[in-house]
């Protein structure tokens, strides 16, 4: 069967447009630039897409539509079956769009509030009802925004690592967040069971390094370090520190947050570009 010539020109539209806004990010590329890389006019664009939001929000499309494929088949299984088909199926998801999402990730506020804004909203609300479960309280909720964001950023900041490999990394920061011991608000967190020798030796998510008794590495050294001490950052959160800075969407006290250390710490790396 010979394929339809519109959709070609509407594939070739997309994939040169993913490929520029990769290059040189949404705001600096241009219809026209677009244009002229496949040789089209702007008009024969806009015949596609009638404006460069429309690019963006059909670029995000199989992402959005795979995960809503995710949460129907969660939504007929019962609680922890349900809850970790989630994060699995999320983790997997994300990889599997790793360069349209890392290329978005500062750009899909763009998409405006109209329909695919309107399905990421509710996509997340899902997420979180499954993975908290039914009649959860604060702790757990908070727990499961928490856990979908450990398996969605680290995509986007750990560029330079395998999928097999970040993979895993996610999966095993997920677990421990959601089989964490609880914390009594009046006292310190209580000992991990698992030891201090247990877990991997490779730098830990963000989702795991947001935690208050983690810190790059692990182990008993990490939890014996006193409140305040500004914490190491490994090479791969040093590249992610500097990409956030110098995209100029975050402040240094919001990537201090993002990587769980203090301030002093961030612009320690970042003078030291």
């Amino acid at each position: 069967m010979t394929a339809d010539p519109a959709d070609d020109t509407r594939t070739r539209i997309l994939r040169a447009a993913l490929d520029l806004f990769a290059e040189h990010g949404y705001q600096r590329t241009s219809l026209r630039q677009i244009g002229e890389r496949l040789r089209l006019t702007k008009t024969a664009i806009l015949y596609h897409f009638p404006a460069k939001e429309n690019l963006l929000a059909a670029l995000v499309e199989p992402l959005v539509a795979d995960l809503e494929a995710l949460l129907d088949t969660a939504q007929t299984q019962p609680t922890e079956r349900a809850r970790w088909t989630v994060l699995e199926g999320w983790v997997d998801i994300m990889l599997a769009h790793r360069r349209p999402l890392g290329m978005l990730f500062h750009d899909i506020a763009l998409i405006g509030r109209g329909d695919t804004y309107h399905r990421l909203i509710v996509i997340a609300m899902r997420a979180n009802d499954l993975i908290a479960g039914p009649d959860a309280g604060r702790r757990e909720r908070v727990r499961a925004v928490q856990a979908v964001a450990s398996c969605s950023d680290p995509i986007v900041f750990f560029t330079d690592v395998s999928d097999e490999v970040l993979r895993a990394d996610m999966l095993d920061g997920v677990r421990r967040l959601l089989t964490a011991p609880t914390t009594d608000a009046a006292g310190p967190p209580e000992a991990d069971p698992a030891g201090p020798d247990a877990g991997p030796t490779h730098p830990p998510s963000l989702a795991h390094a947001s935690r208050p008794d983690a810190a790059p590495g692990g182990g008993a050294a990490a939890r014996r370090r006193r409140p305040g001490r500004p914490r190491a950052l490994g090479r791969e959160q040093v590249e992610a520190a500097r990409r956030m800075h110098a995209a100029g969407t975050h402040s240094v006290d919001a990537i201090a947050a993002t990587l769980g250390v203090s301030r002093a710490t961030v612009y320690r790396h970042l003078d030291g570009q």
